[in-house]
């Protein structure tokens, strides 16, 4: 068939004309500010030689799981993996997804019930935003990392519904800040509020590596804990922490765990050697770099005098608000020319207005990596004279 529905063709266009279109690239050999490798691990030797060890030392060596979870893909690396995880985290149990993305989908669209509200930070992920639509409990946004709003409408609405969960992240995505989680934390037991924490972000980055909430000592405050394997572990998957209770409901009720095919045996070694590279000494050796190429990063912006234009982080994601889809693409073409990828964020992802580049901090860059590249990027925004 050659036509295509014309609302959706008139949505495409909208898309080319205010330069937010969005297309597959492919990998470059550019110097990399831009991926959440944060700690190199998707290319360690180590993590790789490890997770094959794992498999054959317990006969699995398959290219598939051959099922769901719950038919024939349960092998036994899910239970050495999450057994791991929860011990590690300080956690009651763990349960591992395919995604980050399902995770979100299948924690907030199976536990809020009718009756129950849900309270979210409006920058929360989309997967996030999707799983809440998906719930039949009702939801409302809190003005971002904003208490005193939170607290105004747990105040009004504590009364009226039978449970309120409250979301955020612990470092956002976006934005690369985080919430005031002990504070927060406080609210929520005040409130008998249960609070969800995305440690997407924080995970092999905050503290020794293993969250924002463990650093903090919160761990037996949180209702649910969501880890993302994708970003500074280096390989796939997802999981949730909580209580075995939490983790009993999500394998009945679960429905993005329950109807997929399970992540292959090799994909669930992978997260396990990771975990341990992670506590080893080379993974901290490599937390440690990172943390310092962070500060280096944060200098070397003052330095050439562009704080104004970078959002306040302490983490590795740090971004250079530049207005205008069709700017923040030419200077980050620009940056690509000079040997350097950093990726454009565009509307509507973020706010009009809000358009950025999201620059990556790695335990691999150097400091000549760092230093340069914000000597170009000061270059660029006085020759465009935002």
């Amino acid at each position: 068939m050659d036509d295509f529905p014309k609302n959706l063709q008139i949505k495409l266009d909208s898309r080319t004309k205010d330069y937010s279109m969005r297309r597959l690239g492919t990998s470059t050999q550019l110097i990399d500010f831009s991926s959440n490798d944060y700690l190199g691990f998707s290319t360690s030797e180590e993590i790789y030689s490890r997770a094959l060890q794992i498999l054959k030392e317990n006969a699995l060596q398959y290219n598939g799981a051959s099922g769901s979870r719950l038919l024939t893909g349960n092998h036994k690396v899910f239970t050495m993996a999450e057994n791991y995880l929860a011990n590690v985290n300080n956690a009651d149990a763990a349960l591992i997804f395919n995604s980050g993305f399902d995770a979100n989908l299948g924690l907030l669209s199976s536990v809020p019930q009718r009756g129950d509200l849900i309270l979210y930070d409006e920058f929360c992920h989309a997967s996030i935003r999707d799983g809440i639509r998906m719930s039949n409990a009702k939801a409302l946004k809190f003005e971002h990392n904003n208490l005193e709003h939170l607290t105004t409408i747990a105040e009004r609405e504590r009364a009226s519904h039978n449970e309120i969960y409250v979301v955020t992240e612990s470092v956002f995505s976006m934005d690369g800040d985080t919430p005031h989680l002990k504070a927060m934390t406080a609210l929520c037991t005040r409130f008998k509020l249960r609070l969800i924490v995305d440690e997407a972000h924080a995970l092999g980055v905050v503290g020794t590596g293993k969250g924002l909430i463990y650093e903090q000592g919160l761990e037996k405050h949180i209702f649910a804990r969501v880890f993302t394997f994708g970003k500074a572990l280096g390989c796939h998957g997802a999981a949730i922490l909580g209580s075995h209770t939490l983790i009993e409901y999500l394998v009945n009720f679960s429905r993005s765990f329950i109807y997929t095919t399970a992540l292959p045996p090799h994909a669930v070694a992978s997260i396990l050697a990771a975990y341990e590279q992670l506590s080893s000494a080379e993974g901290i050796k490599r937390v440690k770099a990172l943390k310092n190429n962070i500060e280096m990063f944060r200098s070397s912006v003052g330095n050439n005098q562009l704080s104004e234009r970078f959002l306040t982080s302490d983490s590795a994601i740090h971004s250079c608000i530049i207005p205008t889809n069709e700017v923040v693409k030419a200077v980050s073409e620009k940056l690509k020319t000079k040997g350097y990828d950093v990726r454009p964020i565009l509307s509507p992802t973020v706010p009009m207005g809000q358009e950025r580049l999201r620059i990556c901090v790695h335990s691999y860059n150097t400091e000549a990596q760092i230093n340069s590249l914000c000597n170009i990027l000061k270059d660029e925004l006085n020759e465009i004279a935002l």
